[in-house]
């Protein structure tokens, strides 16, 4: 009888995790059926989706509450799912609130769940790891300082490395040749986000930004990276850069070219940020939330930096801007500084190198994948400690 993963992953990033893991797992394990919910990596690599990552992608306590009709129903569709199809395995992928209360329901039904991707216990809210306790049989987790608090807890867990080291690699193709501009064009990066929330907070803030650089400094070229879904007419309504030298780039690809050749970037605080890192892209990360959604991070948090490029670093690599100081005045002025001193961004180029050394060897995905198949052949982790 043909075994049956599901897998869930509620973001485009989570999304790449995801394909990554089912085409190790169908290298190991072929025939093996997946379905789901996720986006377009997922579908090519395999797996049946019956619910697209669009429908899932929210932000900050506000976006959560407007939306919590239509979460609470796709939340039902996948726990019926559950339910008809009774699984061998569920596997969830990062999405943390929404991924634990399917944990939750899996465990009720004697599904085994394996969780890659570990919520960032160690930064607020670590009461969430006696939920872990209850529905999860195994954590994968990116990042080997995060194994302690479950060990302590009684869970298994295995550091697997972070997928990122085998994703971003140099690109084979500048940028500027890409867009057919000299080599000695001055680019500037503009990575505002992936969701619906940031986009809205971040693209006109960004364009402002662009504006009043381009006023200083009218010899810059701008590109935008767009995230999986997102358009031009969709930036374009929140915020028109008609009069800007403004190119608009999207994909893995040209994003990695982009944040390999560009002399800043001015980047939305998440994953890009350690995909920046690797490539030792000098940058600026900003982040805005809603007001009720910050009032209610600003007292939960326990962290100096948001940045996951400087959590990794263990300083502060780079700037950041948080909420009132992510300003297109503070912005432009602290980018024409550094656009203006060579030596500083080739300093913060010197200082990203350490990265891609803290994040360890690559092969995370095949080791998720193993464990996958642990679980499935099993019931749990054969050795908690493999080392990587």
């Amino acid at each position: 009888m043909t075994q049956h993963v599901v897998i869930c992953a509620g973001e485009s990033s989570g999304d790449a995790l995801g394909a990554g893991l089912v085409h190790e797992l169908s290298g190991l394990e072929p025939g093996l059926r997946y379905t789901g919910m996720g986006g377009t990596q997922m579908r090519a690599a395999g797996v049946d989706t019956l619910i697209d990552v669009s429908e899932l992608a929210v932000v900050g306590l506000v976006d959560v509450l407007v939306n919590y009709p239509r979460l609470r129903r796709l939340f039902r569709r996948m726990c019926q799912h559950l339910e008809t199809q009774r699984p061998d395995l569920l596997v969830l992928v990062d999405y943390v609130e929404f991924n634990l209360r399917l944990a939750a329901h899996a465990r009720r039904l004697g599904i085994r769940v394996l969780f890659y991707v570990s919520p960032q216990l160690w930064a607020w809210r670590s009461g969430r790891i006696k939920r872990i306790q209850r529905s999860v049989d195994a954590m994968a987790v990116l990042f080997p300082f995060e194994t302690d608090v479950y060990e302590k807890a009684g869970v298994p867990v295995r550091y697997v490395g972070n997928p990122l080291v085998d994703r971003v690699q140099p690109p084979q193709q500048p940028i500027r040749e890409q867009l057919g501009l000299a080599a000695n064009t001055r680019l500037v990066g503009l990575l505002p986000g992936s969701r619906n929330g940031e986009l809205k907070r971040h693209w006109p803030m960004l364009v402002d930004t662009a504006r009043r650089l381009h006023g200083s400094h009218p010899d810059i070229q701008f590109v935008a990276s767009m995230a999986p879904g997102v358009t031009t007419e969709h930036l374009g309504a929140l915020a028109t850069c008609d009069d800007l030298p403004v190119h608009f780039v999207g994909g893995d690809t040209a994003t990695h070219s982009l944040m390999a050749g560009a002399d800043l970037l001015l980047i939305a605080s998440g994953t890009a940020t350690l995909e920046a890192g690797l490539l030792q892209a000098p940058m600026l990360v900003f982040y805005r939330m809603g007001t009720l959604s910050h009032a209610v991070f600003s007292r939960l948090v326990r962290v100096e930096n948001i940045a996951l490029v400087n959590i990794v670093g263990g300083e502060r690599l780079v700037p950041e801007y948080l909420q009132q100081q992510a300003t297109a005045e503070r912005l432009a002025s602290d980018a024409a500084d550094l656009l203006d001193r060579p030596a500083a961004l080739e300093a913060m180029r010197d200082r990203l190198a350490q990265v891609r050394d803290r994040l360890g060897n690559g092969g995370a995905d095949r080791r998720v994948a193993e464990m996958a198949q642990e679980l499935l052949h099993h019931g749990q982790l054969r050795d908690s400690e493999k080392p990587i």
